[in-house]
């Protein structure tokens, strides 16, 4: 079964929303053996969901629609819908009665407009909203399905995973997908794709392999098509053996998992306490370790050292490193550690300094240039990045691949044991 989304709303594509709904629905779909083939976004125009409408049931198998069923003038969908099917539109008594029961919870009297809101198309099916006042609609003819949905995304959710999704894993034909992630650091996608040319030429057909390149990482999919669940899982179980075999430690894990909490586990099961000493990243580096729940288990915290002046007070630079290296240095981010490590008597310790951009870049220090550091008092490693011109960009790839480095040393270092948080 392929099918379309088709997400409705002027502000997506204006850009004042961000559609995360198609993602998530694409997601749950994909689950079940459903293959999402198109994605369109129109804005609220009866023409443009009209004609929308109109290439998707003539091609897919599925339409799912979101947005367009509120009680606004806007939300139109319902009578394109109905347009669509040549049918009447009929109110819902049913739909009718939940709305003034919430609204009489509420303590406020229902409009005129959530009157309005409850005329359907005549020939669909309604899913309803535990979350909500607009009930999704269900309509099947032809051998196809139209769902429509509300374009607010918990409305959405509730309605696809209680109502929708039960449905369509009934419907006859469904090919299971099964899936199998390798996530990686620290290597391109080039590198990667280089590394794994022989097993992708030897993958039978129905075994994929994708790569999901984001900043500092590949995440690597293996999609295998029909058949025997067990089977199948095998198979991918020896690709990624093979995967394990060619990549090695740039593997940081499998499945649904962060960076970030792959080094935090690393640190618990350790007993590894660790700080952080930054400079450029401005305290990224400490967002992104802090994101993982039970990051107090095992991080003490950081010091952003902007300015030259603090590098020296508080983490102990010299001034003259400073005059002669330059903040942007190998020696500076080492005494970083060193200093963070002392400072906050941590474990092990992350140190970065660099030129985050747009400006302050120089012909030796370009913009992109960042050191980092990581180690312990008897062993500090250190790593020069040469990043783009973009500084936002720049600040998050430096976080991931310092958190990245430490955890590279930290597998170089099977023996370091620590007890843990000292209070």
């Amino acid at each position: 079964m392929q099918a379309l989304i088709l997400t409705i709303g002027d502000e997506i594509l204006l850009g004042q929303t961000i559609d995360t709904n198609s993602a998530w629905i694409g997601q749950q779909l994909n689950a079940i053996g459903i293959q999402v083939t198109r994605r369109i976004t129109v804005g609220d125009t009866l023409e443009s969901i009209s004609s929308s409408l109109q290439e998707g049931w003539s091609s897919y198998d599925l339409v799912i629609m979101t947005g367009g069923l509120g009680p606004t003038k806007d939300d139109i969908t319902k009578t394109a819908i109905a347009s669509f099917f040549q049918v009447e539109m009929v109110f819902s008594e049913d739909t009718y009665a939940r709305i003034l029961r919430i609204f009489d919870r509420l303590g406020r009297p229902a409009t005129e407009a959530h009157r309005a809101q409850c005329f359907m198309p005549a020939n669909a099916q309604l899913l309803p909203n535990s979350m909500g006042t607009a009930p999704g609609m269900w309509i099947k003819q032809d051998h196809k399905i139209l769902i429509s949905l509300p374009g607010v995304p918990y409305e959405m959710k509730s309605i696809m995973t209680e109502a929708a999704l039960p449905r369509l894993r009934q419907q006859p034909g469904l090919i299971p997908i099964f899936h199998h992630t390798l996530l990686t650091a620290g290597l391109g996608e080039s590198e990667i794709a280089s590394r794994l040319s022989n097993i992708e030429e030897n993958l039978p057909d129905h075994l994929k392999l994708a790569y999901l390149p984001a900043l500092g990482q590949v995440r690597l999919r293996l999609s295998a098509y029909g058949g025997d669940a067990r089977v199948r899982e095998a198979e991918m179980e020896t690709i990624a053996d093979q995967i394990r075999g060619s990549l090695g430690q740039a593997i940081y894990a499998e499945g649904d998992t962060s960076l970030e909490a792959c080094l935090g586990e690393l640190l618990l099961v350790r007993g590894l306490t660790l700080a952080t000493a930054e400079s450029c990243t401005g305290g990224a580096i400490a967002q992104a370790i802090t994101s993982v729940a039970g990051a107090s288990r095992y991080y003490l915290g950081t010091m952003v050292a902007y300015h030259n002046e603090l590098k020296t007070k508080h983490l102990g630079v010299p001034p003259e490193i400073l005059a002669s290296e330059g903040a942007v240095s190998r020696p500076v981010v080492e005494q970083m550690v060193r200093g963070i490590l002392s400072t906050y008597q941590a474990d092990v310790a992350i140190s970065a300094s660099g030129v985050a951009g747009p400006g302050g870049g120089t012909p030796d220090k370009p913009v992109g240039m960042i050191w980092i550091a990581v180690g312990n008092q008897q062993d500090i490693r250190t790593r020069q990045l040469k990043l783009g011109k973009n500084r936002s960009t720049n600040i998050e790839a430096t976080a991931i691949l310092a958190m990245n480095e430490l955890r590279l040393w930290l597998l170089d270092h099977p023996e370091l044991t620590g007890s843990g948080m000292p209070f």
